[in-house]
C-alpha cells in the first residue's frame, strides 16, 4: 500500500519522485559497486537528515579506529540522501530498500555486513528479522523512547518484536530505559544524545566565513535558523523595533518560491550568493542565506539565536547554537524534543509564543549585558555537560569485539 501511495504522489511531488527514481534498479547498482569488496562492512541506517548528524560522529570515530572496515550508509528520506549522496565519511550511500521478505535477503546477501548500526528509530521488520536470523551484531543508538509508543501498547506484539532483534540499545534518558526494562530488555546503555558530540567537534573547528563578518561588523546579531514561514512571519514583526539589530535568516527550505517570499517579507534584505565583500549591498541590515550547510557555523557570529519548526511541525537542532554559548530561543512546539526542553530547563532556552514574546526577549539581552552573558553561560554549559555518548557506543563495540581492528 505504501509503495502504490507513493508511486501516486510521485507524479506531482517533488520528494516522493525522488523517493521512487533513487530505488529503481537499486539492488542491481548495489550489487555492482560490492561485488568485489570483502568483509568487514559496516551497515549505518538513518531515516532522514537529522538522524544522520546523530550518527555522524560514531562514523568519523570508527573509520579511523577499523581502517580495513568499509561503511555503507543508507537512508530511507529523501531529505537526507539527496544532501549527503556525496558524504566523503563512508565508501557507499544508498536509499534503503523498501522493506518486504524479499528485499530484505537480497540486501543482505549483497551487503553481508559485519555490523548494523540503526540510529535512534526506523525500525523496519524485515531487515531487523533477517539482521538477528543472520546472527549479526546491530545497535541502535541514540534512541528515545515515550509511553505513547506502540512499543508499550496491548496492540505492539510486532513493534516489541522488532526491539527484540537488538543486540543493545544505546538511549538518550533514563526514562527510555525503564520503559524498555518494563518490557524486559535489559541490554541497554543510558549514552546520551550523540549530537552533543557532533556540535562540539564543529565548534571545535570552526572556520570563519569572511562575508559574514563583514555583513556583522560590531552590530548586535540576530541569527534565525531552519526557519519555515510562520517562524518568518513573527520574526519580521517581533525585529520592527530593533533597527540597529543585524537579521540573518537561514530558511529550513531554500526553493525558489520560498526564497521569493522571503524577499518579498524582507524587501531590503540580500541574498547570500549575491553578497561580496565589497558590495555596498552590506549595507542592508537582513541577509537571506540561501545555501545548504552554513547554518551551523552561522550562530558564532550570533548574539542572540532563533531556531525554527516551533510554530509548524517542531523545533530543528537548539544544539547547533548552544554550543556557541548563545540564548536560544523557539517556538511553543518543542515538547517531543528532549534537548530542547533540557536546555529551557538549564536555562540556556527559552520558549516564545507569539512576536510579542519574541520581541520582549531581544529587549531583555539586547539592553541588559548580564542576563545575556547568563544565559550565554548556561546555554554552553549545558551541551559541554552532555558529551561522551559517541565515546561510550565505540567503547562498546571494541570491548565486545565486534569488529576486527
Amino acid at each position: 500500500m505504501y509503495r502504490a501511495g507513493i508511486r501516486m504522489a510521485s507524479l506531482w511531488n517533488v520528494k516522493a519522485k525522488l523517493w521512487v527514481n533513487g530505488r529503481k534498479d537499486i539492488s542491481e547498482r548495489l550489487a555492482g559497486k560490492l561485488v568485489t569488496v570483502d568483509p568487514p562492512i559496516i551497515w549505518f541506517h538513518c531515516s532522514s537528515l537529522g538522524e544522520f548528524e546523530q550518527g555522524r560522529p560514531v562514523i568519523e570515530k570508527l573509520r579511523p579506529d577499523y581502517p580495513d572496515s568499509k561503511i555503507l550508509l543508507t537512508f530511507f528520506s529523501p531529505s537526507g540522501y539527496e544532501i549527503r549522496k556525496d558524504y566523503k565519511g563512508v565508501d557507499w550511500v544508498f536509499y534503503l530498500p523498501l522493506d518486504s521478505k524479499a528485499n530484505a535477503r537480497k540486501f543482505f546477501d549483497i551487503v553481508n555486513p559485519s555490523l548494523v548500526v540503526f540510529v535512534k528509530y526506523d525500525y523496519w521488520y524485515y531487515y531487523l528479522r533477517e539482521c538477528k536470523k543472520r546472527k549479526i551484531p546491530l545497535l541502535m543508538t541514540s534512541a528515545i523512547f515515550r509511553k505513547e509508543q506502540p512499543f508499550f501498547k496491548w496492540y505492539g506484539g510486532l513493534q516489541r518484536k522488532m526491539l527484540s532483534c537488538f543486540t543493545h540499545f544505546f538511549v538518550q534518558d533514563e526514562n527510555s530505559k525503564k520503559l524498555l526494562s518494563q518490557l524486559n530488555i535489559k541490554n541497554v546503555t543510558e549514552a546520551g544524545d550523540t549530537r552533543f558530540d557532533r556540535v562540539s567537534e564543529i565548534a571545535e573547528n570552526f572556520t570563519p566565513i569572511k562575508e559574514i563578518e563583514e555583513f556583522c561588523g560590531s552590530s548586535p546579531v540576530f541569527v534565525a535558523g531552519s526557519t519555515w514561514p510562520a517562524d518568518e512571519k513573527i520574526i519580521k514583526e517581533a525585529i520592527a523595533g530593533f533597527p540597529d539589530l543585524k537579521i540573518i535568516i537561514a530558511p529550513h527550505e531554500i526553493h525558489d518560491e520560498h526564497l521569493r517570499q522571503l524577499k518579498q517579507l524582507f524587501p531590503n534584505a540580500t541574498r547570500y550568493s549575491q553578497l561580496t565583500t565589497h558590495d555596498s549591498r552590506l549595507r542592508s541590515n537582513c541577509l537571506i542565506i540561501d545555501n545548504i550547510g552554513m547554518l551551523s557555523r552561522l550562530y558564532r557570529y550570533a548574539t542572540i539565536t532563533y531556531i525554527g519548526g516551533g510554530f509548524n511541525k517542531g523545533i530543528h537542532n537548539t544544539l547547533e547554537a548552544a554550543v556557541y554559548g548563545k540564548p536560544v530561543l523557539f517556538g511553543p512546539k518543542h515538547e517531543k524534543f528532549r534537548e530542547a526542553t533540557r536546555l529551557i530547563g538549564s536555562g540556556g532556552g527559552i520558549s516564545v509564543n507569539s512576536s510579542t514574546e519574541l520581541s520582549s526577549q531581544l529587549k531583555k539581552f539586547l539592553n541588559n549585558k548580564n542576563e545575556l552573558d547568563l544565559i550565554s553561560k548556561q546555554s554552553f554549559d549545558f551541551v559541554k555537560e552532555n558529551k561522551g555518548a559517541t565515546g561510550m557506543i565505540i567503547d562498546y563495540i571494541a570491548e565486545n569485539r565486534l569488529l576486527t581492528s
